[in-house]
């Protein structure tokens, strides 16, 4: 009951902070398409849209994640280690996003007062780093340390009967243990000769690579841990750096595994896609950097590297992010209201009266209603009908002219009244600082 109680905390705090996450990709989303620059919306801007897709593709992984170790405490289950990945993963990503976020906003994220709606957040990210388990200790001992003992299938049994002295159960378990590894070493070399072509996925569509992938991964996990264990002993524990690796290697393929499971949940919804995408490409490109990693550094270099050449015997296999699923997600996030509300749907949101939030969801709705207008304004002023001045002169202009309609400027003036309004920072009359020393 203590983990348990434990857990809770640790949960609590990760719903905090991946809510706190999600908050960044309506409210950047929504000023990417509000705040302009160059007459363009700066989502435009492709450093803008990488940002913002990474803030899409984190907040995908992350509520998966969320809701997968929810589950599992909601069934009754003591879930620790995925309790521990979930504490320090998910806080570490909403560090990323919200200094993602703070980046877009430029300078209204760091002037305070009511117009900043992310001072607050950016000031609270450090506490769920470095309490209830700070996220260097959670990675370097907690992830795999407890999770290489409790999670293995032979393991613990093993440490059981050499403490009591039962000699059967010992020879059971490590006989056991030893055809578990021979099993393994044979999946690695099968699926690295065959590039994890045979790789069994319970399901055909496009996400099956990414199925093939993480069993290809876990084999190569596994028969790499069996080594360290082996080699090291006890003195696993005191190596940090080989720990951190492996707890990251464990980290981004459960995080994967809850990105695809997210998505198969939803009824694999083609709108998604561009998301689950994003984030198993980043997740596996991750995971194998961390194997890589671990390989590079175990103290058995001549076992390393048998290892390491039946695994990978025609080198990585992994690709980072290319330039076309940073866009597509970044597109989706941006121009489908359906796929944006499907990764913020738990997020209260304010009246348009009121500051933050509340008013840039409202100057986004204006901007959106007005776009047609804008559309055939931009269109007179490129072929030179009007003249290029300020979007509400030129509406008014362009409907003397009966280029537009009253109505149309009428909808021109409202955004850009709004869009002025939400994109200014805050600012204090130094009256009010007076006797302040």
């Amino acid at each position: 009951m203590r983990w348990l109680c434990f857990f809770f905390k640790d949960t609590a705090t990760t719903e905090i902070y991946t809510l706190s996450l999600h908050d960044a990709l309506p409210i950047s989303s929504a000023y990417a398409l509000v705040r302009e620059q160059f007459g363009l919306p700066i989502g435009k801007f492709e450093g803008v849209r990488e940002r913002l897709a990474r803030i899409a593709g984190h907040a995908y992984f992350m509520n998966a994640a969320r809701r997968l170790a929810f589950g599992a405490v909601d069934a009754g289950e003591k879930p620790s280690v995925i309790s521990a990945v979930v504490k320090a993963y998910l806080t570490e990503g909403a560090r990323t996003c919200i200094n993602d976020a703070m980046d877009i906003h430029a300078g209204s994220a760091i002037c305070r007062g009511p117009q900043n709606i992310f001072a607050r957040p950016y000031d609270a990210i450090p506490v769920g780093i470095t309490v209830e388990g700070a996220n260097i200790l959670t990675r370097s001992l907690i992830i795999f340390g407890q999770g290489a003992i409790r999670c293995h299938p032979f393991v613990q049994k093993e440490m059981k009967a050499a403490g009591s002295g039962d000699v059967r159960a010992f020879d059971a378990a490590f006989f056991g243990h030893l055809a578990h590894i021979v099993r393994t070493k044979w999946r690695v070399i099968s699926y690295g000769l065959t590039g994890g072509v045979f790789v069994p996925s319970p399901v055909s569509g496009f996400e099956a690579k990414y199925y093939k992938a993480i069993s290809r991964y876990s084999a190569i996990f596994s028969l790499t841990a069996d080594l360290a264990l082996a080699t090291l002993g006890g003195a696993m524990k005191r190596k940090e750096h080989l720990s951190g690796r492996f707890s990251d290697a464990f980290a981004w393929m459960f995080l994967a595994a809850a990105a695809l499971k997210h998505f198969h949940v939803q009824g694999r919804p083609a709108n998604q896609r561009a998301y689950l995408d994003w984030a198993c490409t980043h997740a596996l490109y991750e995971t194998e950097a961390a194997l890589f990693g671990v390989l590079d550094n175990l103290p058995g270099r001549f076992m390393a590297a048998i290892v390491r050449r039946l695994a990978f015997p025609f080198g990585p296999i992994a690709r980072p992010l290319n330039d076309r699923q940073i866009e597509a997600c970044a597109e989706r996030v941006l121009s489908d209201q359906d796929a944006r509300d499907a990764i913020t749907n738990n997020i209260y949101l304010p009246a348009a009266s009121d500051p933050g939030l509340g008013a840039l969801d409202g100057a986004l709705a204006a901007v959106l209603a007005a776009g047609p207008a804008r559309a055939k304004l931009d269109k007179a002023r490129r072929e030179g009908k009007i003249a290029k001045t300020p979007p509400a002169e030129m509406a008014a202009a362009a409907a003397a002219a009966g280029i537009i309609t009253s109505d149309d400027a009428a909808l021109i003036e409202s955004a850009e009244k709004a869009r002025d309004a939400v994109i200014q920072v805050s600012d204090f009359d130094p009256a009010g600082y007076d006797g302040i020393r």
